[in-house]
């Protein structure tokens, strides 16, 4: 309870330039999926977006089987005001991702700035059991979190850093690693976050 406490109180108390993952627009995962060629009836899911722009620029795009999961309810109520009609088109779940047992298989796993803030073995296990679960046989995930280089905090709270080997580490089981890369991310702070980018898809068996 204390996690899910933690961001009710962010989202309650912080305007959405008030936090330092704020991006006006989600460029690199947006190129990531335009690469992919990901087609528009793909199912896809944002685990612990908030009420970041992406779900917006998903829409913009033209996709409609689009999912937001997050643990605070008072950021799922900020997007949803602002989405205002559009958000018909949008799954709200309010829940932990490692509390969250899928009822239905997504093409498209897409995390940034969530993940790393599981610092224990058996929850950065237990994240990866879910996403298996979540995806399909041909799922795909773009994951992006601090690299070595970056922030060992945020929010108040400890995060784990990653390099490429350890975060294809996590998912080795079942997921492949297409590629990875760094980025600085620019805060509202103007202050400079290295975040690491990775992308898996499933292993063929």
């Amino acid at each position: 309870m204390i996690k899910k406490e933690h961001w009710e109180n962010v989202y309650s108390t912080k305007t959405e330039k008030e936090v330092s993952w704020y991006q006006a627009y989600p460029q690199t995962s947006i190129d990531y999926i335009v690469a992919l060629e990901l087609p528009l009836t793909a199912r896809i899911i944002d685990v612990g977006g908030g009420d970041s722009y992406f779900i917006d620029a998903l829409l913009d795009l033209g996709y409609t089987k689009i999912t937001l999961l997050d643990i605070a309810s008072q950021a799922i109520r900020r997007i949803k005001k602002r989405l205002g009609e559009r958000g018909r088109l949008v799954t709200f779940i309010e829940s932990d991702v490692l509390a969250f047992n899928p009822t239905e298989n997504y093409d498209f796993w897409h995390d940034r700035a969530c993940f790393h803030f599981l610092t224990t073995t058996e929850n950065i296990e237990r994240y990866a059991v879910v996403a298996d679960k979540a995806l399909t046989h041909y799922g795909r995930m773009f994951i992006g979190v601090f690299s070595d280089e970056g922030p060992t905090k945020c929010s108040g709270l400890v995060v784990k850093q990653y390099n490429s080997e350890s975060l294809r580490y996590v998912f080795e089981k079942d997921f492949q690693l297409e590629g990875s890369f760094t980025e600085d991310h620019k805060t509202p702070f103007n202050t400079l976050q290295n975040f690491i980018f990775c992308g898996f898809k499933r292993k063929e068996y």
